[in-house]
């Protein structure tokens, strides 16, 4: 089990457990860019991951629109190695890209998306899912409220044998995902989960570096450090050579709310999800727990 603590009222705080409690269990981050998963939960799969789950990256779009090259096909090539390098710094298995077009997810078929999702999350086995919030107010990106929405129908209809029966007939069976991380993307939007990523912080830093064609941080650094060069300066904390002064860089300003997150809970850093187990959201189930104890109670002889 994870350890947690509930520290405010609503909001559990949970840190690293070793001797991987959670071999065999599987996850799957479900990002819309390249950047979503080093922004916003990189450091919490690393965590996942030494604790011995088994992680897949799936991504939606294919990052046409985010690249510094004028061409769209390089920028698509550019994003979909810096996303292979992604899976291998965070010890993920493998890569799904999906291939939607950027900035316009919301023109593909959403029934074509929820069944491919549907299929990699029973063919996966997937336990626990990582995406944006599909009810996260200040969300003006097409590409991500469009994936959370289909990741949230695709998880629970996964575990239905009579959606898509053409699966199950070819051996793929219903499975439900049982967790799911919807991560903070907009400021104000809710959690009620907070990972202590403090052990992982370089595993974040290392994800945020592999993002040099459209991430905030990903290649900051090395533009700094020429920019000042050119101006006979120095940052000393930029190091010598690009790489090093990318990932300081990312060490000195790209780690601000997370820094910020872990002091208001006592860490060093954290990330915030929106935590729903087993179970789910709905409120009209009758436990079977419920009933169980009812009749042991109740019940007499004929």
């Amino acid at each position: 089990m994870k350890k947690q603590e509930t520290l405010l009222e609503g909001i559990v705080v949970e840190r690293f457990v070793p001797n991987k409690p959670h071999k065999g269990k599987v996850l799957a981050a479900v990002q819309a860019h390249a950047d979503d998963i080093p922004l916003f939960a990189a450091g919490t799969i690393a965590k996942f991951i030494a604790e011995g789950y088994i992680g897949y990256l799936i991504q939606t779009t294919n990052d046409e629109k985010c690249g510094p090259t004028p061409s769209i096909g390089q920028t698509i090539l550019s994003n979909e190695f810096e996303v292979d390098e992604l899976a291998k710094v965070l010890g993920l298995k493998m890569v799904f890209n999906l291939g939607y077009r950027n900035h316009r997810l919301d023109e593909a078929s959403p029934t074509e998306l929820r069944a491919r999702l549907v299929f990699l999350f029973r063919a996966l086995k997937v336990d626990s899912v990582f995406t944006f919030n599909p009810w996260g107010h200040g969300e003006e990106n097409p590409d991500h409220y469009i994936t959370a929405q289909a990741v949230e129908a695709a998880r629970w209809m996964a575990g239905m044998g009579k959606d898509y029966p053409e699966q199950v007939a070819c051996g793929i069976t219903p499975h439900t995902v049982r967790e799911q991380y919807y991560w903070v993307a907009r400021r104000g939007q809710p959690y009620n989960r907070v990972i202590d990523i403090s052990n992982y912080i370089e595993e974040k830093v290392a994800s945020m570096s592999t993002n040099k064609s459209q991430g905030p941080a990903g290649s900051q650094g090395s533009r700094l450090r020429a920019k000042l060069t050119e101006q006979a300066l120095r940052l000393p904390e930029l190091g010598d050579d690009d790489e090093t002064a990318d990932r300081q860089y990312i060490k000195l300003f790209g780690l601000k709310e997370n820094r910020e997150l872990g002091k208001r809970h006592g860490l060093e850093f954290a990330e915030g999800f929106y935590y729903v187990g087993p179970g789910g959201t709905f409120t009209g189930c009758i436990e079977s727990t419920d009933v169980e104890s009812y009749v042991a109670k109740n019940a007499v002889p004929l």
